[in-house]
């Protein structure tokens, strides 16, 4: 794709799942990745894969629940790495639990993981972006937050909530050349996903039925997210802002 060569791109959550998958894509396409992670065994593993490829990765770990952490973790990696260019925001967390059986100390680690993370990257990568007069930040949502999901109701509210506040920066920032879309996994086979499931309980029944909603027959894989993200930090998708797209195997169908 064209405009990835050589540009600085950040992933949180890079250590797992689409999270890793994504950050190798990005190396294949000559981008010079910054793999962000709490687990920083995680984030080098998926660095030291890019790096025996022949790719060019650093890793970093910082928790995204905290402002200040964040802040100087963005202010190093453009000292020591360079301008930020492209920014996902894909780390995130979920367990199922009914909203009437879940209390405020959960809700809070919902947020503050899969909402207020992304406002505190976002932050300090933009203040950056505006500055130069351009990038693009793609954040991973869920299609939870487009039609709901049992057993996730906060989750799927911060994820609303990243959408919104996605289409938002959308308006305000287009005439400074910087793009914001968000990419919305269906049920992806991922540690995350595992999590939930152990949670539930009926683990194998429950992916039977995950599957079988799913009009392509099977459930998402980490691999099936890299390309459209790729895709929307890339220079062909510089008139493209403020989207919602799904990639859910037809399981979703937004119009």
């Amino acid at each position: 794709m064209k405009g990835l060569k050589g540009k600085v791109v950040v992933v949180t959550g890079g250590g797992g799942g689409i999270g890793s998958a994504t950050c190798l894509r990005f190396a294949e396409a000559g981008a010079r990745v910054v793999v962000c992670d709490i687990n920083a065994d995680a984030a080098e593993a998926t660095a030291d894969r890019i790096r025996a490829a022949g790719g060019e990765a650093v890793a970093r770990s910082f928790d995204l629940t905290d402002f200040a952490a964040t802040g100087a973790a963005v202010a190093d990696i453009e000292d020591s790495v360079g301008p930020v260019e492209v920014l996902v925001n894909n780390a995130g967390w979920d367990l199922f639990v009914p909203f009437l059986k879940s209390e405020p100390a959960f809700w809070d680690k919902l947020i503050d993981i899969n909402l207020r993370g992304v406002l505190n990257i976002t932050h300090p990568v933009l203040s950056r972006m505006v500055a130069r007069k351009s990038g693009r930040v793609v954040s991973i949502a869920s299609d939870a937050a487009r039609g709901g999901s049992s057993g996730e109701s906060v989750y799927a509210a911060c994820k609303a909530g990243v959408i919104a506040f996605s289409k938002t920066l959308a308006r305000e920032n287009s005439r400074h050349g910087i793009t914001f879309n968000c990419v919305c996994p269906g049920v992806t086979e991922t540690g995350m996903l595992e999590n939930f499931m152990d949670s539930a309980g009926n683990k194998e029944k429950l992916r039977d039925a995950f599957t079988k909603a799913v009009p392509m027959g099977r459930l998402g894989r980490p691999e099936d997210l890299p390309g459209i993200i790729a895709f929307l930090a890339s220079d062909e998708a510089s008139f493209i802002t403020g989207q919602v797209i799904s990639v859910s195997g037809g399981l979703t169908m937004h119009g």
